[in-house]
């Protein structure tokens, strides 16, 4: 999948060892919240997700790698899905098997820098870029 691809069929909120939560990838839009928000209605209690919601697929897992936060929390990472994509994913494990891999590499790099990336930033560190 390009980086392109990527970034339109995705948004991902997480947060890192020193910054709180952030979208990392907002799936092409101004404004990921509204769709972030509609997906993840009333699975806010859940460590590990799945569903088919709002045109997408809300899924959250914890850290493949169990990197935890400042506080010593496992930390989450919180997508939701689109398009092709999100029609493959009909499990949070199928979720973690086909998501991560493809973020995996941009998060080691950015997880524990003491500030967030900007979204615009993420593009230099893309899978294929």
């Amino acid at each position: 999948m390009s980086a392109e691809d990527l970034s339109e069929s995705l948004i991902w909120a997480t947060r890192g060892r020193s910054w709180g939560f952030r979208f990392l990838l907002d799936g092409g839009r101004s404004d990921p919240l509204p769709d972030y928000e509609r997906s993840f209605a009333g699975l806010e209690d859940e460590p590990t997700t799945w569903r088919r919601a709002a045109g997408g697929v809300a899924l959250r897992f914890p850290d493949p790698l169990e990197r935890k936060d400042a506080a010593g929390r496992v930390i989450p990472h919180e997508f939701v899905v689109f398009g092709d994509l999100g029609d493959q994913i009909g499990s949070a494990e199928d979720g973690v098997q086909q998501i991560w891999p493809l973020v995996a590499e941009v998060y080691a790099r950015v997880w524990d820098a003491e500030d967030p990336p900007p979204v615009a930033a993420l593009d230099s560190v893309r899978p294929g870029k």
